[in-house]
């Protein structure tokens, strides 16, 4: 690993559109599909793999592994990645036959063979496999359909509440109250998994429902909380300050990594829109800016995980989804035309990347570094996934904010 300077201008490779980046990005993106095919099993469900890309030793299967693997092979797939097909069809036959909770409906979070070890009904994950349906049925697969309808009526059901036109969290497994917890994250995800199913089907209920997300977040909560965006709010969708609840998964205060990525949202849901002459580019730079600022480390590199109201670090950890999201919303500013700021700050994430978080020998990135940028595994096991970081390569490749998929084909065929 290359110790962090400040002032080294990056490499050609990172920067924004020369033919150099772009082949280097394909060759990472390959690199990635490849690593990963190794999730795949003989039994049910899929593989966590370490950094070697070996099986971890567990049988434990979650949501939201199994829908980003169909998501991200399927957009595999389309760019010509051979063998992606086997892995979609593996995970969309364990979302149908194991995780679907022929009980009670919905979908099951964490199964261990046939025992259920976690039986909670998250938002969080049933947005996910709305993503896995939807990016299924762009790719052609033919059980797209089955999960994208049972998963929408399940989330128009029990989660969507239209009066605040956002999606509760959390309900037990036979749909019991489980609490009155409201997120952000798992309506952020809402948003990618909602965007993404109105591009499959042309259904105008999801593109309507995931403005009605944005617009409370964006244009509602962040211009009072001075562009950052708190994670965590009440029954009736109050901030709440006080909450500290799963330090990784639901940190007190407030995760830049999240403003990246709905500010790309943001601009992908502009563009679906017509592009229409309201404040969206703006707001959306204004959120990005102000993550940038307050999470970028000056003396190490790389982002904080989250971060006091008032802007402050909170988790100084330094994990690879923040970067990867960061890069994917500059890309979308350059896509636009872009400013020297905003290519500036593409090609030192894409160099920090590339001397810390990515693996080029083996595939795949690490998920995390330590204060001297090694690295560790304290929070994670392995390399829990290939969701990130693939869209991180495939992403600025594409000319386009919205409708990826139909400029994959052939993308990263040999």
């Amino acid at each position: 690993m290359t110790a962090y300077d400040p002032a080294r201008p990056p490499a050609p490779r990172h920067q924004f559109n020369t033919a150099e980046h772009r082949d280097w990005l394909r060759a990472d993106a390959r690199r990635q599909f490849a690593f990963f095919k190794a999730s795949s099993r003989s039994r049910d469900g899929y593989h966590l793999l370490d950094h070697d890309g070996q099986p971890l030793k567990t049988d434990v299967q979650e949501l939201h592994t199994t829908t980003r693997l169909v998501h991200s092979y399927a957009l595999g797939k389309l760019a010509g990645v051979p063998g992606c097909e086997a892995i979609i069809d593996h995970g969309m036959a364990y979302l149908w036959g194991h995780h679907r909770d022929c009980d009670h409906g919905g979908y099951l979070w964490a199964l261990n063979g046939p025992k259920v070890t976690n039986g909670r009904k998250l938002a969080y994950g049933h947005v996910f496999v709305l993503l896995a349906g939807a990016s299924a049925k762009l790719a052609g697969h033919s059980d797209a359909d089955r999960l994208l309808d049972d998963v929408t009526a399940i989330l128009e059901r029990h989660y969507w509440k239209d009066d605040a036109g956002l999606f509760a969290d959390e309900w037990a497994r036979d749909w019991s109250p489980f609490s009155t917890y409201r997120g952000m994250n798992a309506n952020m995800h809402g948003v990618e998994a909602l965007l993404t199913a109105y591009e499959a089907t042309g259904r105008e209920r999801y593109r309507q429902q995931a403005g009605r997300i944005l617009d409370f977040f964006v244009g509602k909560i962040a211009p009072l909380e001075n562009w950052r965006l708190p994670e965590h709010y009440t029954g009736d969708w109050q901030v709440d300050r006080d909450y500290a609840g799963n330090p990784m998964f639901r940190p007190a205060g407030t995760t830049p990594g999240h403003s990246f990525e709905l500010a790309r949202l943001l601009l992908q849901y502009w563009d679906l829109s017509g592009r229409p002459d309201d404040a969206s580019r703006d707001a959306a730079w204004t959120l990005t800016e102000q993550a940038l600022t307050d999470a970028w480390d000056q003396q190490k590199g790389g982002l904080f995980y989250t971060l006091d109201f008032d802007g402050s670090p909170a988790i100084c950890d330094r994990y690879w989804w923040p970067v990867t999201e960061a890069i994917g919303v500059l890309a979308s500013f350059l896509k636009l035309g872009g400013s020297s700021a905003q290519r500036d700050w593409y090609a030192r994430l894409w160099q920090f990347a590339d001397e810390h978080f990515m693996d080029h020998d083996r595939g795949g990135w690490y998920p995390e570094i330590d204060s001297q940028g090694q690295p560790t595994a304290t929070q994670f096991m392995g390399k829990p996934d290939i969701y990130h970081s693939v869209q991180a390569s495939l992403f600025p490749l594409i000319p386009t904010l919205s409708r990826m998929t139909d400029h994959l084909p052939g993308l990263l065929r040999d």
